[in-house]
């Protein structure tokens, strides 16, 4: 294969792999909203939630921060989400004019369980056809993809600074 044909492949294949990336992540945003519907939240609760569920805890402003919402609105979602039992509000034991978020024990929380279950099953029987090292390479490569999109979030906001990353 000549050079010209190899950079034609390349092409092609980064090609490929940006639209399968852009198609996954539609389908995610899709995966989200109807299974917020089905939790009998919206999908910005949903997102939180996810926000605080990988992190164990965090205070209501860094959960502001992250999402780019104000304090007002995050006191919203987090008043729907600790009286669905989601999420619990603790004052910080060091600081007590902060609030920690963390989850709650609540039946909510199975309903989440139980509409991501199936999800994590198939993600699991895809990763069995793959060996220790491709995973680690696919790892990676999704730990590169999350920086990029970390930064390009702070630069649409303006700010500058990505967003911590929560795994």
């Amino acid at each position: 294969m000549s050079d010209e044909e190899t950079g034609a492949e390349r092409r092609r294949l980064e090609g490929e792999f940006l639209l399968a990336v852009r198609r996954a992540g539609s389908i995610m945003q899709l995966l989200g909203q109807v299974s917020a519907d089905r939790i009998g939240i919206n999908a910005t609760d949903l997102n939180c939630l996810n926000l605080v569920a990988l992190t164990g805890h965090m205070t209501a402003g860094d959960l502001a921060k992250q999402t780019g919402l104000s304090t007002a609105s995050i006191t919203g979602v987090l008043d729907r989400l600790e009286e669905g039992g989601f999420v619990r509000r603790v004052r910080d034991p060091h600081d007590r004019r902060r609030v920690i978020v963390e989850l709650g024990g609540g039946a909510g929380l199975r309903e989440v369980g139980s509409t991501f279950a199936p999800v994590v099953k198939a993600w699991r029987a895809t990763a069995a056809d793959y060996s220790d090292d491709e995973l680690r390479l696919l790892l990676e490569f999704q730990g590169k993809l999350e920086e990029i999109m970390r930064s390009q979030l702070a630069r649409l906001r303006g700010d500058g600074e990505a967003p911590p990353a929560t795994g």
